[in-house]
């Protein structure tokens, strides 16, 4: 006659059944997994594990293959959040698909005038940002096309989804009576996106530094020479880490959803002292000549329709004169934890492979004036 099986009293088997209703119980208390609900009602499980974590979301980045993109990519991917990436070309998007374990990083082809196209890489996200822009306008889109009715779209598809949370980049000085088209077609495209998508988390990023910038690249390449309001603009930088890193902070709180956030640094700088800071990293001095805005723009926007990369525009020379204002109304960093770094911390990280191979292996910049200060107060102390 067959006797059922029973397992043998063993003090393994004992500890391995231990430890097996140790895992369900810290499984069930949100120890190695968490589950929470979106606005919509839509269950998001996160479980622990590293790059192979499972992150719960589905995002999709408008923009991924440009500056920011790449770093908010990144923080999602690697958190094991699925990112959809709508690209336009092969070539600017192979670099994404490390950012995440296999799978995590879904490529789409888009098109900003195709409609279908959007709704597309939208309609399996619960999260969607739109890092879409241009502050100059080139032979297929100008600034309205991609600030403006690009968005709109974008907001259309996400509200046609029912997509739980939609984040728009902005920009700072986003204001419909400016002197600048940039900074107009921003405004409107908040009053756009808003009108859309009321829930819709509005980002107000200072001018960003990091790299592939427009910043600090720009004051240490051979092709900066003229300005035309003698570097007086001023502004507080941001560094494109901590903008990743609120942005990726915003799809865990919802909480942020119908907020308008300005994001910049913790010090005010003019362009003129951001340029003697990379003059003093770079061990080089670069003449900047001064023009008038009535030579410098019609040079400018020329110079914009002979080529095709991004140098400048007339517009980029409006913006000047406009120095950096900030809505008291608007969030912070304060808001969501993060402390921003300062540029000054961050020069020699980004600009040493602007020195020549003289000064190549020298300390930075800070370093470098700690040593000065020393010698010089050895010399004194001897006499």
């Amino acid at each position: 006659m067959l006797k059922s099986w029973k397992p043998p009293a063993s003090n393994g088997w004992r500890v391995a059944t231990r430890a097996a209703s140790e895992w369900a119980s810290a499984n069930s208390k949100g120890g190695l997994s968490d589950v929470s609900i979106t606005r919509t009602g839509r269950p998001i499980i996160r479980v622990q594990g590293g790059r192979s974590a499972l992150g719960g979301h589905t995002a999709t980045v408008f923009g991924a293959t440009g500056f920011l993109g790449r770093y908010i990519v990144h923080r999602l991917a690697s958190r094991g959040c699925t990112v959809v990436v709508p690209f336009r070309e092969e070539m600017a998007k192979r670099h994404l698909k490390v950012t995440g374990d296999l799978g995590r990083v879904v490529f789409m082809e888009w098109d900003l005038r195709n409609t279908p196209s959007i709704e597309e890489s939208v309609r399996h996200s619960d999260i969607v940002y739109n890092l879409v822009g241009r502050d100059y306008p080139t032979k297929n889109f100008d600034l309205e096309d991609v600030n403006v009715e690009g968005a709109e779209r974008i907001a259309e598809a996400v509200a046609k989804y029912d997509v739980d949370r939609f984040v728009h980049m902005s920009s700072y000085n986003a204001d419909k009576n400016s002197t600048s088209q940039f900074f107009r077609t921003k405004a409107r495209a908040e009053e756009v996106v808003r009108s859309i998508f009321p829930e819709t988390t509005i980002v107000r990023p200072a001018p960003v530094f990091g790299f592939e910038d427009k910043l600090l690249h720009k004051l240490a390449g051979v092709a900066n020479l003229f300005t035309s309001n003698h570097m007086r603009e001023r502004f507080w930088p941001v560094h494109s880490l901590d903008i990743g890193s609120a942005l990726a902070t915003m799809a865990e709180d919802d909480n942020t959803a119908s907020e308008t956030y300005e994001l910049y640094g913790p010090k005010m700088y003019s362009m003129a002292q951001i340029a003697e800071l990379v003059d003093r990293e770079t061990v080089k001095h670069r003449r900047h000549f001064n023009l008038s805005p009535r030579v410098l723009k019609p040079m400018a926007d020329m110079y914009n329709r002979l080529i095709w990369w991004s140098q400048t525009s007339a517009d980029s020379v409006e913006r000047e004169f406009i120095h950096q204002k900030i809505d008291p109304k608007a969030k912070t960093f304060k808001d969501l934890n993060i402390e921003p770094g300062e540029i000054a911390n961050f020069t020699f990280q980004y600009l040493q492979g602007y020195r020549s191979s003289s000064f190549y292996d020298l300390p930075p910049a800070t370093e470098r004036e700690k040593r000065e200060e020393k010698k010089y107060v050895h010399v004194i102390d001897d006499q």
